[in-house]
């Protein structure tokens, strides 16, 4: 009390002196008591004001404040607080400002003007702001209390969220990348904002839905992002690392050496070439992936040969002009699609490097993409069961143990990993070919006078031609891979020959390097979202398309028969495996590298059943085609109006390409019945002057991809919808680095490669 009176005395001669005194601030001792803050306002001379903000209909309420000493009478039109911590007038109101955070897309609360002071009881300054004056004191204070345990438990679930993600909650990015891990805040629950009314004193309580990581029903109904057990930028060692990468790239193994199992042996090729080739694309995979790591949009995004040019390849393979040929059929027509590819992967990375697809990502919506996407897997529906079906016995198995793995076993965790839907192509495909090798040890493929050693043979004998399909595609000792392929093989450019370069095949492979860059866009934003990043800039996603052409021009010159791309199924793999580290990629890339240079795996790898390869292909074209169809999700999934573009889109894209391709009724003599489809280019209704041109014409319009992808760009950028409607992609902005540098960090080149791009502001550097 002494030292309480002394301190009255001395405001008392200052105030007579004139002379400001210096307010300290309230720190309660023990949660609120009223009279320890009365105690505080006498022995500051402050005398408590409405911090509510309301306002009264019939003139104004005074408060006192302190200046100079004397009263001040404050009009009620101005809201005006009082800042406890920094002594001085404030003309705000101190409600409690809730705003949706621009990345997270939950809420961020802005706080109270009234600060605590560091290590004091929070709870006690909140509940000791003073007392009310005025009407609806009570009213105001009771939702003010019933507010606060809820933004509360807000702030303790972002801290605890920063924690998880080891942040120390210094920015709005680092709550989202934190040190890099890409670990996913906890969903805050809805938010009760006081607002006052335009027209009352009393303040309303206002709910707000806060959608967990930015979902918003407007926006597709986008699900929670799942948790990453390991980040974009972390680093847990060496091992784990390998071990992440390994599984990554087990996962996609269906897309990354299945697909020369399908175009060498429609090219021609012996089994040391199906070999040779697998390795190549082993190879060229690994250097693609990580070039992209360092150079493209950086994000965990595995390049390979993509399926967009499968469809294309085998409408090349199957032309007139190469039907007949017996000697170096395989070189002939490998060197035909290098030079193809090529010239088509100049022109992607034109596109990209000089900043066109920038312009032409405004044109470019989910709409389009879906039905595009989708295209590409269902262009190989004549293909996959009818090839598979060759062998029921082994590709039946194969797609039932998929899905089984996939849909029933996938939720089953075994020390932490869910072994079968990560593994489900892999694991499977070791379980049925071990199963066909018992059944071809075990004689079911044994036909009394057919040699099993070289089953095309057996066509020239009568007795055998109705078994020559079964053992070639059902037994496990056909390829000779692993007797010819030597131990130690490099791929190297050019190992094919000189490319072959024409203008039909050409113009074939630049429209179909715009429809890869389509599935890459899809990718790079969906890739994006799943591991909690914001959204690249149209610079960035431009640089990411650039390279990919780069990437395909090494594909060409190296010869894999398809360009190098990024897979589509890459959303799934981060999905299932919940990792999203660049390290990991890298990592499983160099491993990649190292396994083409060992000619026996390739062997290996080349030996598998084609009635297996094409089950496991079934269910990687079908995934495909569901990846392609989710991206709707981003846009209003009942509106009329997307639903006639998407569903017409798909029926032309499927309906015009069997117009062209019923022309060649002759090739069934020549071509099985599942490569029928891709022989339209050289019998097609379109007759012109140039047999270029109709070559090329008649190609195009029957590939179902490109088909779709016409009506549907046309479709959605005439067809009106607002932006809501289309779920039109939300890029970021290029200002965005400019005002924050650190929430587009992870997509930065390097800074040495930085600096040689500084002039390129067109591809985000």
């Amino acid at each position: 009390m002494e030292g309480g009176s002394n301190s009255e005395m001395k405001d008392r001669m200052e105030r007579q002196k004139g002379v400001n005194p210096k307010i300290e601030p309230f720190v309660p001792k023990k949660g609120y008591d009223p009279r320890e803050l009365k105690s505080w306002a006498k022995r500051t001379g402050f005398v408590s004001t409405t911090f509510s903000g309301e306002t009264e209909r019939g003139g104004g309420h005074s408060r006192r404040g302190f200046d100079n000493g004397r009263d001040l009478n404050v009009s009620s039109n101005e809201n005006v607080g009082f800042d406890l911590e920094r002594g001085v007038d404030k003309t705000e109101t101190v409600s409690p400002k809730i705003e949706l955070d621009p990345i997270l897309g939950r809420a961020r609360n802005r706080g109270v003007e009234i600060e605590p002071i560091p290590g004091s009881n929070d709870e006690g300054l909140r509940n000791g702001r003073g007392r009310e004056r005025g009407r609806g004191r009570g009213e105001n204070l009771g939702r003010r209390t019933e507010m606060e345990p809820i933004l509360r438990g807000h702030n303790e679930e972002r801290k605890d969220a920063r924690n998880e993600n080891g942040n120390d909650g210094n920015s709005a990015n680092g709550a989202v990348n934190g040190n890099g891990n890409g670990h996913i805040a906890q969903a805050a629950a809805p938010v009760t904002e006081v607002q006052r009314k335009d027209d009352g004193n009393v303040d309303e309580e206002v709910e707000m839905d806060v959608y967990p990581d930015g979902e918003d029903p407007s926006y597709g109904g986008w699900h929670q992002s799942p948790r990453m057990k390991c980040g974009l930028r972390e680093n847990p060692g060496v091992v784990p690392l390998m071990f992440y990468g390994l599984q990554h790239y087990l996962s996609l193994a269906g897309s990354l050496i299945f697909i020369p199992l399908i175009t060498v042996p429609t090219m021609g090729g012996s089994d040391k070439d199906t070999a040779d080739v697998v390795s190549t694309m082993l190879l060229v995979s690994g250097l693609t992936t990580i070039l992209h790591s360092y150079f493209g949009t950086r994000l965990p995004l595995v390049q390979g040969s993509s399926f967009v040019y499968l469809a294309p390849a085998l409408v090349i393979m199957n032309s007139e002009e190469f039907r007949n040929l017996a000697d170096h059929k395989f070189r002939y027509i490998m060197r035909e699609l290098q030079g193809a590819i090529i010239v088509g992967s100049i022109f992607q990375s034109f596109l990209g490097y000089s900043g066109l697809m920038s312009l032409f990502l405004q044109l470019v919506n989910p709409v389009v993409v879906a039905p595009t996407v989708a295209a590409v897997g269902l262009a190989f529906f004549s293909y996959g069961f009818p090839q598979a079906g060759s062998c029921v016995e082994i590709s039946l198995p194969q797609i039932l143990l998929i899905l089984i793995f996939t849909l029933y076993l996938g939720g089953i965790s075994i020390f932490g990993y869910r072994v079968f839907r990560i593994y489900a192509v892999p694991v499977s495909v070791m379980i049925i070919w071990a199963y066909a090798f018992f059944l071809t040890a075990g004689g079911a493929y044994n036909f009394k006078g057919c040699s099993p050693d070289i089953p095309n043979s057996n066509i020239l004998i009568d007795a055998c031609q109705k078994h020559a399909d079964t053992m070639r595609h059902c037994r496990t000792d056909v390829s000779n891979a692993m007797r010819t392929a030597a131990w130690v093989r490099i791929p190297y450019p050019l190992q094919w020959g000189i490319p072959t370069f024409r203008l039909r095949t050409s113009i074939i492979m630049v429209i179909v390097s715009v429809v890869a860059s389509i599935d890459s866009i899809g990718s790079y934003h969906s890739a994006a979202i799943r591991i909690n990043l914001k959204p690249p800039t149209p610079g960035i996603v431009s640089r990411g398309i650039g390279l990919e052409g780069f990437c395909s021009v090494l594909a060409g010159l190296w010869g894999t028969g398809t360009g190098a791309t990024t897979l589509t199924e890459n959303v799934h793999t981060i999905n299932a495996t919940k990792v999203a580290n660049r390290r990991a990629v890298q990592l499983g890339a160099a491993l990649l590298i190292l396994f083409s240079f060992v000619g026996k795996i390739g062997a290996i790898l080349a030996s598998i059943p084609q009635a297996l390869a094409a089950a496991v292909l079934c269910f990687t074209w079908a995934l495909i085609v569901a990846l392609g169809l989710s991206t709707l999700q981003y846009t209003q999934n009942a509106s009329s109006r997307n639903i006639i573009i998407v569903g017409v889109s798909l029926f032309f894209g499927l309906s015009v390409p069997a117009y062209f391709q019923q022309y060649a009724p002759e090739t069934g003599l020549i071509l099985p019945g599942y490569l029928i489809p891709y022989a339209a280019a050289s019998n097609g209704p379109v007759h012109t002057g140039n047999s270029q041109f109709n070559f090329a014409m008649n190609a195009l319009l029957s590939l179902n991809m490109v088909v779709t992808l016409l009506v549907a760009f046309v479709l959605d950028n005439t067809v009106p919808g607002s932006r809501q409607e289309r779920g039109v992609y939300v890029w970021s902005k290029a200002e965005d680095i400019m005002t924050d540098p650190s929430s587009l960090l992870d997509y930065s080149l390097p800074s040495r490669v930085a600096r040689c791009f500084h002039w390129a502001k067109c591809v985000g550097t």
